[in-house]
């Protein structure tokens, strides 16, 4: 497929602005070359846009199990809301009396996001997971360093955890302490106690935990850090599978980011910008970014917590998000919100145990929200890997599941069928894994060459991510 750049002709143009009607004012040119614009008709232009678009794998085309990443449906009724004119023609300086709804929206956000977390203030600021991150452990470092509790620089980190949990916690000025899982996916407890110290800053926790286990040692693990003088920081990306049925300040975690873009149904990755928000304990609450909303006597207000580590991002972080997942809590409520969680786990484990019998389950048990399935047997039985049967599964419609990943289990493939997926959708997907097992056990070669009926063939991602080409050259 061509580039943009690739088509048309210097005859080619289309006019899209309507003509100036104010004085025209030219700037001063400064570019040493003309600006490198594509010639083409708004008929061509179309047609590139849509044959784009026609490549996408999205939520709304197929079955997406990507681990870990809750890639669930978005509701439409989000959109309407994020939509309405009083949320999109509205200015970010302007004055507090004439936002009052916006504010109270986000007001009302964060209250939610309190009660379902068991965290006593929310900043929105934080513009995805990652950055959320960063922001808990700035709120962490701000803690320790108020107390003049210098000697804590060590951040603890699970070796099943989200590569970016290490690298938040360097970047906050932190070192990171990587301890070992026990055999049964969860935190070994006496690796654990020999890392803690008075040098201990806080832990890093998944719970459920990357291989989808819900730590059974979990009010253990968080007064094992407490006691040591640490803080506990929940890192959000799996609560989907517990939201409204158990909160994380109730399980000991002072500090959480929540991926709106994940557990709350707003878009997600190239669908439109994240959201990470951030909840706290009271301890942590004066340390919050700023500004953040207070409300008194029916109106709303910004404020600056006492000892705020100040903006992590411009203005209050991307509004719309918010609004849509203020708007798919308030549609669920109280009462819909655990059961979206109990079906998000009731998916995962109809799944694991359709295919349980053929692949191997990296740990016995139930799971919660995903499940991960090691392809090492098979792998050693046909030469056929966990990327093999991903790409067989391009080929059958179905995204790949998160690959590879985590680390500590060999020839990975992780789950995560969601709460938002039919029994329809879920027994189509097992048949094709079934099918493609089958498969590398008949015609191991078949899955080598896979994919075959997608746009391009299998591409040479070892080579893309080493010598990426990131731009076009004219």
């Amino acid at each position: 497929m061509k580039l943009i750049f690739e088509q048309g002709s210097p005859e080619q143009h289309m006019t899209l602005l309507p003509e100036c009607d104010v004085p025209v004012v030219k700037l001063k040119e400064t570019r040493q070359v003309p600006l490198r614009l594509p010639h083409v008709c708004e008929n061509e232009l179309t047609r590139h846009y849509t044959a784009l678009a026609k490549r996408v794998h999205g939520v709304n085309d197929g079955f997406y199990p990507l681990g870990s990443c809750t890639m669930k449906y978005n509701p439409k009724i989000n959109e309407d809301m994020a939509a309405l004119p009083g949320f999109t023609q509205v200015h970010p300086t302007q004055g507090e009396g004439t936002v009052q709804g916006c504010l109270e929206a986000m007001y009302t956000a964060e209250k939610y996001l309190c009660e379902i977390t068991g965290m006593d203030g929310v900043t929105l600021q934080p513009a995805a997971g990652a950055q959320g991150e960063f922001t808990g452990l700035l709120l962490i470092k701000a803690y320790h360093t108020h107390r003049k509790d210098l000697a804590r620089k060590k951040i603890i980190v699970p070796d099943s955890a989200h590569g970016t949990n290490p690298a938040s916690a360097v970047m906050a000025g932190f070192t990171v302490i990587n301890i070992p899982s026990a055999s049964d996916g969860c935190v070994d407890l006496d690796a654990l106690r020999a890392a803690v110290g008075p040098d201990t800053a806080g832990l890093m926790l998944t719970n459920p935990n990357t291989v989808g286990i819900f730590d059974k040692n979990i009010l253990e693990i968080t007064q094992i850090v407490h006691d040591a003088g640490g803080l506990c920081y929940y890192d959000g990306a799996n609560l989907n599978a517990v939201m409204g049925v158990v909160r994380p300040g109730d399980m000991g975690f002072d500090v959480i980011h929540l991926n709106l873009h994940k557990t709350f149904s707003t878009p997600h990755g190239g669908g439109g910008p994240g959201s990470g928000a951030v909840g706290c304990k009271a301890l942590l609450k004066e340390f919050l970014p700023g500004p953040a909303v207070a409300e008194k006597n029916g109106r709303y207000a910004f404020y600056t917590p006492k000892h705020s580590i100040g903006r992590m991002k411009n203005f209050y972080g991307n509004f719309s998000v918010v609004v849509r997942a203020m708007t798919y809590m308030m549609t669920l409520g109280k009462e819909n919100i655990p059961e979206a969680a109990r079906n998000a786990v009731l998916n995962a484990n109809y799944m694991m145990a359709r295919l349980t019998d053929t692949y191997d389950m990296a740990y016995g048990g139930y799971c919660m929200h995903e499940f991960v399935m090691t392809l090492a047997r098979l792998h050693d039985e046909t030469g056929v890997s966990a990327m093999d049967i991903a790409k067989g599964l391009l080929d059958n419609g179905i995204h790949p599941p998160t690959m590879y990943f985590p680390l500590i289990v060999h020839e990975a493939l992780m789950v995560e069928p969601t709460e938002t997926e039919s029994k329809e959708t879920m027994d189509h997907a097992c048949d094709v894994f079934l099918k493609l097992y089958e498969e590398a056990k008949s015609n191991p070669q078949a899955l080598h060459d896979a994919p075959v009926c997608t746009p391009v063939r299998r591409l040479d991602e070892v080579g893309a991510a080493r010598n990426p080409v990131l731009r076009y050259s004219f």
